[in-house]
């Protein structure tokens, strides 16, 4: 309940008629102004239920900082990318210290991700430097991620899970040049490597416009295409978007586009929103195997539907 508030409260935000998008130069004083304890506590209350679902919650921080802290130049993405490296090792440690790591998907992810947050980059700084149509393009990938969610989540019943915790290891692992296998609650699942290192691709593009690891829109497929437990690919789809997001960091602190110009992160709120985030997914990653897997759906693709909806109609507002 108290997460539904408080994305309630960030867009029923309304900035002055005054209101301009804020140069990087000149957030440090609105970041000043602002309680600064409260950057951890959002990223804390996001990062713990979307960690669940091997989700960081970077698009959802990304509109807190666009509508309360006035941030809009490219540097928001490379924030956001920033807080993913802080906060991911939280959650990442937690699977791994549980056996729930499956490692040859992780790093299937994180390869194939890669070229696609370069080339996301630079279709950033060149076709979406306007904060306008950015948030067009944010609502539209939200809406379907969330579409997708909900019906994974309503498509069948999920069973409740109560079982005991050493059944939350991933055993049986064997790969080969085109597939993999691995067995998880008794059950075996096979994952062809082309389609989804070629799906990774294309997402990777996205979170490299976005400011996302890819992990949002790399879950949905991997549960509602591929068949696999949220169980199992949470923890996988963190790490991925952890290897993604330094390349994402690198890229935009480093190379040089657009008119001449880098586009680093805001290192103060990266770093603050980070803490919460590296709380926030530890403690979601523990809590994550005592919740049925069709709850984690729908709380998530419900707070995306609202973010999503308030993005787009201000577009044409």
């Amino acid at each position: 309940m108290f997460l539904f508030i408080l994305i309630f409260k960030l867009f029923s935000h309304k900035p002055d008629a005054t209101f301009t998008p804020l140069p990087l130069a000149m957030l440090n004083q609105t970041v000043l102004d602002f309680p600064i304890l409260l950057l951890p506590l959002v990223s804390f209350v996001i990062s713990f239920f979307t960690s669940m679902a091997g989700v960081s919650g970077a698009f959802l921080l990304l509109p807190f900082q666009v509508s309360i802290l006035g941030f809009t130049t490219p540097s928001v993405s490379a924030t956001n990318f920033l807080y993913n490296i802080i906060g991911c090792p939280g959650g990442i440690w937690r699977f791994i210290r549980e056996q729930r790591m499956l490692w040859p998907l992780a790093w299937l992810i994180s390869l194939t991700s890669l070229p696609g947050i370069l080339i996301g980059y630079y279709f950033r700084i060149r076709f979406f430097p306007d904060p306008s149509l950015f948030k067009l393009f944010v609502g539209c990938v939200l809406l379907y991620l969330g579409s997708r969610l909900l019906h994974t989540a309503l498509q069948k019943k999920s069973k409740t899970v109560r079982q005991e915790n050493s059944h939350f290891t991933i055993t049986d692992i064997h790969y080969t040049p085109t597939h993999l296998s691995f067995c998880f609650h008794g059950k075996t699942y096979h994952v062809a490597y082309v389609p989804l290192g070629a799906y990774c691709l294309f997402i990777g593009i996205i979170g490299g416009i976005y400011g996302i690891g890819g992990g949002a829109l790399i879950v949905p497929f991997c549960v509602s295409v591929l068949g696999l437990p949220i169980y199992t690919v949470a923890g996988a789809t963190l790490f991925g978007t952890f290897i993604a997001s330094i390349s994402g960091v690198f890229f935009y602190s480093f190379i040089v586009m657009g008119q001449g110009q880098t586009f680093p992160p805001h290192w103060l709120v990266g770093g603050l929103l980070g803490l919460g985030g590296l709380l926030g997914m530890n403690t979601g990653a523990l809590v994550q195997k005592h919740m049925p897997e069709k709850n984690i759906k729908i709380i998530l693709a419900l707070i995306i539907f609202g973010v999503a909806g308030k993005y787009i109609i201000d577009f044409f507002l």
